[in-house]
């Protein structure tokens, strides 16, 4: 009975969502049926209830905290500035300039949040640079899409944020635990891009200029403002002098402060800023209001109990079960959002890897890992929409280019499981 009823829900969730209806209303729709058919407790009150607790939390705060400040930063000259900086002291590196997609988004990622951000920010100002100097068009989209995903890993994380509520754990904590993973993965793609060029000896080209090393410090100023944002947000937290709610406010205050000295800060900015904003918060709220509400009615049934104490009769290892995890977000990732794969799922595998004896900060890393994925997964990667956008290209080829780094991502599980310290360790000296 229970297997039919999972399989009813399931099927009507995937035509709500097939018909293109909002991922939100589609959850609350399936939430509603499924309470009037299967319960004899009323939907309306438990769906008035359950949507605004969710949405209300206190610590769901630092969501459009983050959101606008990436949203400030998306309109300045941060992504030039980036490149400014970062450019001199890679021309003796192999792959060169090609670097600069990585470690650009690797320090956009601190700032931003967003994956689609970083990839669209750093997209907007390596592409036609890259491309200007004779770069690779293969490797330059391949490194820029893998990339793009380290907004989702790298503190502040939006996906993060929604983990910590539904886990109910440290979002403070998760994102401390997500510094070293992000920056493993960044030297991951680094290494991958050493190691291509390597491979490719006449398909870099040569430097343009070398510069002194005074004058790299020199070119390095430009790096002074974003590094001093990050300094403010993460060093609030992981020092302890500030929740994750208020390093958002801090980061909000930090990028007016910087898009104004910057010069971009008008009026008509702020209001868009604000604007996007608010536009992602209400889609993320309404998807994470559904999720909780379906959440409910699935806790009504006991679908959730009984899925756990069927994985649980099946006795799987540890190990066993983060492989079939990963095989299982790979597989809902080429169909959903990293938000709703991460709030459809975690009612029900809680349980589980609790009863597996997992560390729930340890398996959010793991989570936002395996989402990272799905940023780069056709038909449904993000990244993947952002650079079709900026290169009219075909998401097939895009995605083509990408794979290599899909593959050292899921080599990046392996070594997280292996060595659970690259995410424990700071988190656990925390106070």
């Amino acid at each position: 009975m229970d297997m039919l009823i999972t399989f009813i829900l399931i099927v009507l969730l995937l035509a709500a969502l097939g018909s293109g209806l909002w991922i939100g209303l589609a959850l609350l729709g399936v939430a509603i049926f499924a309470m009037d058919m299967f319960t004899s407790r009323p939907a309306g009150d438990s769906m008035a209830l359950t949507v605004w607790g969710s949405t209300s939390s206190w610590t769901l705060t630092a969501l459009p905290l983050f959101l606008w400040m990436g949203e400030i930063l998306f309109r300045s000259k941060l992504s030039e500035d980036l490149f400014k900086g970062l450019a001199p002291w890679l021309e003796r590196l192999p792959g060169r300039l090609l670097h600069v997609n990585i470690i650009g988004c690797t320090i956009f990622a601190a700032v931003s949040g967003s994956s689609a951000a970083t990839c669209a920010t750093v997209g907007k100002i390596a592409l036609p640079e890259l491309k200007k100097r004779g770069y690779p068009e293969d490797i330059t989209l391949g490194t820029l899409a893998g990339a793009g995903t380290l907004g989702l890993l790298i503190p502040p994380s939006i996906i993060m944020i929604v983990y910590g509520v539904a886990a109910n754990v440290s979002i403070a904590k998760l994102f401390v635990a997500g510094v070293l993973p992000g920056l493993m993965l960044g030297t991951l793609f680094m290494g991958y891009v050493m190691v291509w060029s390597w491979m490719h000896p006449g398909a870099i080209p040569a430097a343009a200029t070398t510069m002194s090393f005074k004058e790299k410090l020199v070119a390095s100023r430009h790096l002074i403002p974003v590094v001093s944002l990050i300094g403010l947000v993460l060093g609030s937290i992981y020092l302890g002098i500030a929740t994750a709610t208020e390093a958002a406010a801090f980061g909000v205050a930090g990028s007016l402060i910087l898009a104004r000295v910057e010069g971009t800060l008008n009026w008509e900015t702020f209001r868009s800023g604000i604007l996007g904003a608010t536009r992602i918060y209400c889609m993320i709220g309404l998807i994470l209001g559904g999720a909780a509400f379906l959440t409910l009615a699935m806790g009504f049934i006991g679908l959730p109990r009984h899925l756990a104490e069927f994985v649980g009769t099946l006795n799987l290892s540890p190990f066993m079960l983060i492989l079939a995890l990963t095989g299982l977000f790979i597989l809902l990732g080429c169909f959903l959002d990293g938000i709703s794969m991460v709030v459809l799922t975690m009612a029900v595998l809680l349980p589980t890897v609790q009863k597996a004896g997992i560390d729930l900060i340890w398996f959010g890393v793991f989570i936002i890992v395996v989402v990272e994925m799905a940023q780069i997964t056709p038909p449904v990667g993000f990244n993947l929409f952002v650079l079709q956008g900026l290169t009219k290209k075909e998401i097939s080829h895009i995605a083509r280019t990408a794979l290599p780094l899909f593959l050292l991502m899921l080599m990046s599980v392996l070594i997280l499981y292996f060595f659970p310290q690259i995410v424990l360790a700071l988190p656990n000296q925390m106070k």
